[in-house]
């Protein structure tokens, strides 16, 4: 089996050469950054159509940890365009913390649309390193198809934890890998080379809902539902929460 994924891996290198050269001159990831934000208002769009009455559900949790101001400090994963913000309760103070500089102007549109939302700032970083944000400041931690994209999904949760206070919450739905010895994951193993670099840097095979596991929260729930865009190589994902 990994000799025949070896192989079909090779074939799609070769019919996507060249995708591959630009990148190892350097010059896909700039055009990358740059267009990302546009395919993902897209698709957002159509993933919220789709699990909206799970996002109210989830998101909705929030509003129980509102103390006497009202407020909730609530920072934001990989933020991107800012299609939760629509999900979240009132009084919500909104940190956004992304990499990719790009996405602050889909950010300022989806602020202006939320007026029941305060922002705070945006933070371009990386999820592995918030030294920006404070130890405990963060009633609330939202990742939504984040953890897919990170170098270390462990150092992000331990991040995660730092910023949120005792008590806090870590909302999340991410996608993960295919079962193993699928037909499914086999396609994911083979594409993945080639779609961490059109999607900037989404693993298809990452096994997030271990990585939670592991991670030191006081409380893990978690269900799993299936893919929403069957058209695309992404597989099942997972939805829920964790208590620090």
């Amino acid at each position: 089996m990994d000799a025949l994924v070896r192989l079909l891996q090779l074939l799609v290198l070769l019919l996507t050469l060249p995708l591959h050269l630009m990148a190892l001159l350097g010059l896909w990831e700039p055009l990358c950054k740059s267009y990302f934000p546009y395919v993902m208002e897209v698709l957002a769009a159509k993933n919220n159509r789709k699990i909206e009455s799970k996002k109210r559900e989830l998101f909705s949790q929030i509003k129980g940890l509102a103390g006497a101001s009202g407020k909730v400090a609530l920072l934001e994963l990989g933020s991107g365009t800012g299609a939760n913000f629509q999900f979240y309760p009132a009084g919500c103070q909104i940190t956004c913390l992304d990499p990719n500089p790009h996405f602050q102007t889909f950010l300022t549109k989806s602020m202006a649309e939320n007026r029941h939302l305060e922002y705070e700032r945006f933070v371009v970083a990386f999820g592995e390193d918030m030294k920006e944000l404070a130890d405990g400041s963060m009633d609330v931690v939202v990742s939504t198809l984040v953890l897919c994209s990170v170098q270390s999904p462990k150092r992000v949760l331990q991040e995660v934890q730092r910023v949120l206070r005792p008590g806090g919450l870590f909302f999340f739905w991410e996608h993960v890998a295919e079962p193993q010895g699928s037909w499914a994951l086999l396609w994911q193993q083979v594409l993945e080379p080639t779609w961490k670099h059109i999607a900037d840097g989404c693993c298809l095979t990452r096994e997030t809902r271990k990585d939670l596991e592991s991670a030191k929260f006081s409380e893990l729930q978690m269900e799993q539902h299936p893919p929403l865009l069957k058209w695309l190589p992404v597989g099942p994902h997972i939805m829920g929460k964790a208590v620090k």
